[in-house]
């Protein structure tokens, strides 16, 4: 691919959607003065500054409004929400130019910008090629670094698609991003969106900085020219006021950053201080050929996040190791990480599975200590005491989700140490015990009792004694075994040819030193994993001295030490917990001070320590790994197979890798398939008609090649009780501009290995489909936005809610022509294919926007109205003489009938526009004969 194809792929992240502007008020120190409609007094002083290329803010009072009232606005940009700003900081004059770049980045990471001139934004970058600029230009100038990471990786043209372990410290007086409130800051000190460059003056094109604002005091080219990054991840606002505001603590499930400012792309109408991105999802590894960045430089004094529970706090848990890190260990991306912030005494956790990590912390009353996930992953139970304390405690279970829904407690006395376990007969149970105090004295140890419970269809049984003492260490998985260490590491050995519930002898490992966190595997090995202090069994299994908790010892089924891991240099473990059916274990790492800082993964098979997560006392983790079922003898690639989706992607990807496994899963029960873009994908609802078992696999984007490739190959390929094929004819935009398929197919393993395996045609492997839904997961608010049947819809609004631009030359190129016409010839020969199975071709030509009867084009990207014309008239008169392909016109020309309500925008349809061309839809199936 070339290099300006692949900007121009990249470009269709950040298309900018029509915005309403924002009035913004404030006055200055340096004798300007504008009043806003909110009262607001902003006491700045804007003057050079010593760093080069930089102006320097001196704050005396700042408060700025982010987001907006206005109902029309996107939901993440509403409501209002004021920011006071309390610190003075430094912001570049004008964005950083390809010259400054270049010359940082190309000793620094490789990556070097083809740029026209050095005097233009260095754009089409990452905001992690932003970040790792910000980091050297403040190490090139003896300062302190803002971002730090544990990884870096970069794409064939080194840019960097993700820094593993990132975190933003911003007690660092560094250079950095600029936050979202400090853009708005300094933005308002020169807002002019009329006087930028927009789409009306800047003849579709970069321009070099600050040529249309030459005022030396100011910030130049905030609003156009280039779309800026700016440091936050994306976060929803509330109404209240926050002081020192740096954003969301992550960038939730769909890993969202923010950008600011509008570009040349845009009309100045549409270019708003609240703006803060595009209807598509902008990440971290997104780039566009319109996007660059500026600097900021200095500390944020109390930096406050605040989350989407509408919490702010000023501290975060920040999720450090990829989840593709820990798939190479357990070869599946269904795992979750639950633990307590003490802090907050709440449940916190990370679901892998969800495609972004992100930190989710369910806010309660309710103390929890000692969370377990459930065997399926889908529940958590906890207790509210603590192990080695005795007292009262009670035992719940709720869902793992952000809610915690559907909480139900254990009608007991005194429950505690909760630990779930499945019974022969299939049953989920909780393994519980009536005291998790200090074990040390035998007899008020025995007093205790070990107890269990039928967990089924979210209500507990009737509970049933084990057996005395208070073993809440686990149980083996063939009851011949259970553990407990609260001082003293004990065991209860079932006699030969009994069971722990029978006859059993209990007896105290570990020579009778102190001992606890006591965790017994969960595979069939019964080794048991504790800590203790530094006893002098320990160090002469280890063979040197080392203090309290500063090495994992594991015994053997006899109580027999066998290994030993030590933690890192200047921290100590604790609550350390085997993982599930793995040789791995979770553990907290405590600093010098006993603060629990990280917590962390141990391979026991070389020893090695993987961080998973870092912040303010993160105690009692449990992380839940799903089991693996591959038939014995089974040879897929795991690295490849199903491997629809890698971490470094786009949001187009994410939602073909949810429409894949809906393939694979209803492979016996798809009759109709539909594919294409966006317009496809809004503007069908296959859940409408159940009756024709429509799947459908159309994704954002319009790539005619991609679509077709994936109707003959897949689609037509298994086409045992397919039906009829829906392809969505975007004639606009059938000019080759963006080669989505090149960037699917050579960016995620799975579809190439589909394609050297014949697309399965002959046989699909019995695991094939467990590897599909294993890989790597799309993001969970992608997954919640698709049907079963690949549905999704927009809400109603209208044709005109954005501005009905042509964003491209109406006038094909011959170039362009000609690949319009191969398309054309591609659509023929898939008719041609089809019609040997019996299989009908339907072509639909979504309707947009009628304003576009205006112009000179047949829609939002343009194709002169006579083409138009012609070629739709040729395809209705293939559709005359061919009986399997069916022409459905719902544009025609721009005389279509369908109303404001049934817009969701220029060009797609809402909800209500997708009824009625579904219903459509299914009248011209209903004339089909088969």
């Amino acid at each position: 691919m070339t290099m300006k194809r692949m900007k121009n792929l990249k470009s269709v992240i950040l298309l900018l959607g029509a915005l309403a502007c924002l009035p913004l008020v404030f006055s200055c120190s340096n004798s300007q003065s504008i009043s806003s409609g909110e009262n607001q007094s902003i006491d700045v002083e804007i003057t050079a500054d010593s760093l080069q290329g930089m102006l320097r803010v001196t704050v005396g009072k700042a408060e700025v409004v982010l987001g907006t009232a206005d109902e029309q606005a996107r939901q993440n940009e509403r409501p209002k929400m004021k920011v006071a700003i309390d610190y003075s900081f430094s912001v570049g004059r004008h964005e950083v130019t390809c010259k400054e770049f270049n010359a940082l980045m190309k000793d620094e990471t490789g990556l070097v910008l083809d740029c026209d001139n050095g005097k233009l934004p260095a754009t089409n970058l990452t905001y992690y090629d932003a970040v790792l600029f910000a980091n050297a230009r403040s190490h090139s100038e003896g300062f302190d670094s803002a971002y730090s990471y544990t990884g870096v990786v970069l794409d064939a043209e080194k840019h960097c698609t993700n820094l593993e372990g990132f975190a933003f410290h911003p007690e660092k007086n560094a250079y950095r991003l600029p936050t979202e409130a400090e853009w708005v800051l300094a933005a308002s000190l020169n807002w002019s969106p009329s006087g930028g460059w927009n789409a009306k003056n800047s003849d579709y094109r970069l321009h070099d900085v600050c040529t249309i604002s030459q005022e030396e005091d100011k910030p130049c080219d905030m609003a156009g020219n280039a779309m800026e990054w700016v440091n936050d991840w994306m976060g929803f606002f509330r109404d209240t006021t926050l002081i020192n505001y740096v954003g969301a603590p992550d960038g939730g499930t769909l890993g969202e950053r923010v950008v600011k400012g509008g570009s040349y792309r845009n009309a100045a109408s549409a270019i708003t201080l609240y703006g803060r991105g595009d209807v598509y999802t902008v990440t971290s590894s997104t780039r566009a050929d319109y996007v660059g960045f500026r600097l900021a430089f200095g500390h944020i004094p109390n930096a406050v996040w605040m989350g989407s529970n509408g919490r702010a706090t000023q501290s975060r848990v920040v999720p450090l190791a990829k989840a593709s890190t820990l798939y190479s260990l357990t070869k599946t991306y269904k795992m979750k990480l639950a633990f307590r912030s003490d802090l907050t005494g709440n449940l916190t956790y990370i679901d892998y599975s969800s495609g972004v990590l992100s930190v989710v912390e369910i806010p309660d009353t309710l103390e929890v200590f000692h969370p377990e996930i459930s065997p399926d992953g889908e529940k958590v139970a906890f207790c509210t005491g603590l192990e080695g304390v005795s007292g009262k405690s009670a035992v719940y279970v709720r869902d793992l989700n952000a809610d915690g829904t559907n909480l139900v407690k254990l009608d007991v006395e005194v429950a505690a140490i909760p630990r779930w376990r499945v019974l022969e007969n299939g049953d989920t149970a909780i393994v519980y015990v009536t005291s998790a105090g200090n074990n040390k004295e035998e007899t008020s140890f025995l007093a205790s009792s070990t107890w269990q419970v039928v967990f089924k269809k979210g209500t507990f049984g009737q509970p049933e004694k084990l057996f005395d003492g208070a073993y809440h260490g686990g149980i083996s998985e063939d009851g011949t075994l259970a553990v407990t260490g609260a001082r003293l590491l004990r065991a209860r050995v079932a006699d030969a040819g009994s069971t722990v519930m029978k006859s059993a002898t209990d007896t105290v490992w570990y020579d009778g030193e102190q001992a606890c966190n006591a965790s017994l595997a969960k595979d069939r090995s019964k080794r048991t994993l504790f800590l203790d202090f530094g006893g002098e069994t320990g160090r002469a299994f280890v063979g040197t001295q080392y203090d309290t908790h500063e090495r994992l010892l594991v015994v053997d089924s006899t109580g027999a030490l066998v290994q030993s891991v030590a933690a890192p240099s200047g921290y100590s473990f604790d609550h350390s917990e085997w993982v599930s059916n793995n040789n791995l274990a979770v553990v907290t790492l405590a600093n010098m001070n006993g603060s629990h800082q990280v917590i962390s993964l141990v391979n026991f098979s070389d020893s090695s320590l993987i961080d998973l997560a870092e912040g303010d006392e993160l105690w009692h983790p449990s992380l839940w790994v799903n089991k693996r079922h591959f038939a014995e003898g089974n040879w897929l690639n795991l690295d490849s197979a199903g491997v629809y989706l890698t971490e470094e992607h786009v949001a187009m990807q994410s939602k073909h890798r949810v429409k894949m496994e809906l393939f694979w899963k209803n492979l016996e029960k798809n009759n109709v398939l539909l594919v294409g873009s966006s317009r496809m994908e809004m503007g069908v609802n296959p859940d409408m008609f159940p009756e024709w078992n429509m799947l459908n696999l159309a994704v954002p984007g319009i790539d005619p090649a991609r679509d077709m490739y994936f109707a003959k190959n897949y689609g037509l390929n298994h086409s045992e009780h397919l039906k009829a094929l829906a392809i969505s004819i975007d004639l606009d935009n059938w000019r080759g501009s963006e080669d989505f398929l090149h960037y699917m197919l050579y960016t995620t393993p799975g579809y190439q290995y589909d394609a050297d395996h014949n697309f399965w045609v002959d046989s699909i492997p019995g695991a094939f489909l467990e590897a599909v839904e294993n890989s790597y997961p799309a993001e969970i608010d992608i997954r919640a936005q698709i049907t079963d049947r690949g549905g999704s819809w927009g809400i109603a609004r209208s044709w005109d809610s954005e501005p009905v631009d042509v964003l491209f030359d109406t006038v094909f190129t011959e170039e362009q022509m000609n690949y319009l016409h191969a398309r054309i010839d591609e659509l023929k020969s898939i008719i041609d294919i089809a019609a040997k199975k019996n299989i009908y071709v339907i072509g639909i030509i979504f309707p947009q926007a009628p304003q576009y009867k205006e112009t000179n084009a047949l829609g939002l990207y343009g194709l002169q109205r006579s083409v138009a014309k012609k070629l739709i008239d040729s395809l209705d008169l293939l559709s005359k003489e061919n009986k399997y392909f069916v022409l459905m016109d719902e544009n025609k020309m721009g005389d279509h009938d369908y109303t404001d309500e049934m817009a969701y925008n220029r060009d797609h349809l809402s909800n209500i526009g997708a009824a009625q061309l579904t219903a459509r839809l299914d009248s011209v199936l209903k004339t089909l004969k088969w």
